[in-house]
């Protein structure tokens, strides 16, 4: 089979995975909390590739094991916790949408607190980027307070991505990402597991309903987190992180897809503004020659 069929077919595998996690938390969410249902996509993920930690924890300069352990909490524990939150109140598929928005937040803040120097092109396209959001929002008309709070809870989740690709960028460049992600999720099991005691997970009834929700959140986090991101590491690795990052225009366009089979209702407006921020990330990330941080949808980062 030819590098670039493979290639291909890994983009696409990653932009179903990554796709369909905002439903998977609907589905979830129909019978668990959205805190049971992402402690349990934390859990998960750190128990997949729990075997791998032994490893990771021998290569890790001790220095650094507290930055792996702070990337773990803003690039997947908060962000988890904020998505499924939002998603009880907005559809999945705007999740979707926004989550698109994860690589301008990366140079933004880069630029902002990291020093980061980008080009013109580039902040053409963080503006561009950030009027197809506006534009988002105008659209739906009559919007409330509390459908703006749901919404800014996944915006603030790209930001935590964004921050965390630039600490990972600055102080993990020589760590490879396998044995940040390996620690990193592991670190929360503890947490997960507390998170799900607190709230009586395990004293709710095993009915059907339980257990299809419990399942959809355990597959969110085997293949939407752990399994998707040894995925990504390996495009990544055979085709440049130029061409894994284009990852970011596909999902948003699963995500649409499984909302309307959900029965939300998507509009050609929302699907223009779609085309405006993905424009935006697309003329922000143009420029290869600069080193701009990956974003995985796990939290951890590789540099183009």
């Amino acid at each position: 089979m030819k590098n670039w069929l493979i290639n291909w077919s890994i983009f696409i595998l990653l932009s179903i995975i990554w796709g369909s996690s905002f439903r998977l938390m609907k589905i979830g969410m129909e019978e668990l909390s959205p805190y049971q249902v992402a402690a349990i996509r934390m859990l998960s993920a750190g128990v997949v590739l729990l075997p791998f930690t032994i490893k990771a924890i021998r290569n890790i300069d001790r220095s650094k094991i507290n930055i792996v352990l702070l990337s773990g909490l803003l690039g997947s524990f908060f962000p988890a916790f904020l998505f499924c939150i939002a998603e009880t109140r907005i559809d999945s598929s705007l999740a979707g949408i926004l989550n698109a928005l994860t690589p301008l937040f990366t140079i933004l803040i880069g630029v902002l607190f990291f020093k980061m120097k980008v080009s013109v092109q580039r902040y053409i396209g963080v503006i561009v980027g950030f009027i197809g959001l506006a534009l988002l929002f105008i659209s739906r008309g009559n919007i409330t307070l509390g459908y703006l709070y749901f919404a800014f809870l996944v915006l603030l989740a790209t930001i935590f991505y964004g921050i965390n690709v630039n600490i990972v960028s600055r102080n993990l460049k020589n760590t490879a990402s396998m044995d940040i992600a390996a620690l990193a999720f592991t670190f929360l099991i503890p947490p997960s597991l507390l998170v799900l005691y607190i709230t009586g997970y395990f004293s709710k009834p095993t009915t059907y309903a339980f257990w299809h929700a419990t399942g959809a959140s355990t597959i969110l986090g085997v293949f939407g987190t752990a399994l998707a991101s040894v995925f990504f590491y390996v495009l990544v690795k055979r085709a440049g992180g130029l061409f894994a990052s284009t990852v970011t225009y596909g999902i948003p366009f699963v995500a649409v897809f499984w909302g309307i089979l959900g029965g939300e209702v998507i509009t050609p407006v929302q699907v223009m503004c779609l085309g405006i921020i993905l424009l935006g990330v697309y003329l922000a990330n143009r420029v290869s020659k600069e080193k701009i941080p990956v974003q995985a949808a796990s939290g951890t980062s590789v540099s183009k």
